[in-house]
């Protein structure tokens, strides 16, 4: 089990910091969690809304595929350290940072 921090670009927005456990993904936790991310397709990288950063443990989540790059290269605003919530199951103990950014442009749920 491990912990991670959400934080957000929506300046209006506190960090939170929950529990997560190995072979859950970024997105089921934020939803388990009632935390806002779009996910479009359902969580089955079929889109890029749940689009988010890593700050702090890549190392523990899986590589990222073709399939995941294809639409993170679609995304609003990628960087060098995004990737898909729906992607991102962690493999390992460990700790968590990711940033959300802004939901409030995404057409979605």
């Amino acid at each position: 089990m491990g912990k991670i921090t959400f934080r957000f670009e929506e300046k209006d927005k506190q960090p939170i910091v929950v529990d997560i456990e190995e072979g859950e993904s970024i997105l089921e936790v934020a939803l388990d969690n009632e935390i806002h991310l779009n996910h479009n397709c359902g969580g089955v990288c079929g889109c890029s809304t749940c689009h988010i950063y890593i700050e702090q443990g890549e190392d523990i989540l899986p590589e990222m595929s073709d399939r995941e790059e294809e639409y993170v290269d679609r995304a609003r605003n990628p960087r060098y350290n995004s990737r898909l919530a729906c992607q991102c199951k962690l493999e390992d103990d460990g700790n968590l940072e990711v940033i959300i950014p802004d939901q409030s442009g995404i057409i979605g749920h």
